[in-house]
């Protein structure tokens, strides 16, 4: 009896064993199942919302690149239109300074060392200043004539190595 028990005890259990993983293979496959389902839907809904979304930026990445390379070019117009409004207004001041008498006066005086009659006017040289060279030949600049300066810095001017 004791043999025949342990044939129904093993065999009880094989059975069972067998129709627990039989259960199981069936919940795992259903569950698999119902998850192939979900994906599915889910990846057909994602692959149309992904689909619409790159239409989306296709369609208006051209448009919005357009968009601010012409903002950027109106703020640059912008920014000249403001220069060279100030500069009309700086010329436009400086031009009414020339039209006084006076200050032509004092810009010729300053510049052009113009003097009016019966001034003496003196130019000093600031020996550190470093000014031009002095002339290698024997003769200064100033007691040369004019036009013998002019003739050397024409000369100096069409020679290529200086």
């Amino acid at each position: 009896m004791a043999g025949n028990r342990d044939r129904f005890s093993t065999f009880s259990t094989a059975t069972r064993l067998k129709q627990l993983g039989e259960r199981t293979a069936a919940h795992v496959y259903r569950s698999q199942s119902r998850r192939q389902v979900r994906r599915s839907r889910l990846t057909g809904r994602a692959a149309l919302l992904v689909l619409v979304l790159c239409t989306l930026v296709v369609a208006l990445a051209y448009p919005m690149r357009q968009y601010v390379s012409q903002r950027s070019e109106i703020a640059e117009q912008q920014r000249a239109a403001t220069t060279a409004r100030e500069r009309l207004e700086r010329l436009r001041d400086e031009k009414a300074r020339w039209q006084d008498d006076a200050y032509a006066e004092q810009q010729a005086r300053k510049h052009l060392h113009y003097l009016r009659p019966g001034e003496t006017g003196y130019i000093m040289k600031d020996p550190g200043a470093g000014g031009p060279e002095p002339r290698r030949t024997g003769q200064a600049g100033s007691d040369r004539p004019w036009y013998s300066n002019v003739w050397d810095g024409v000369d100096k001017a069409d020679r290529p190595g200086d």
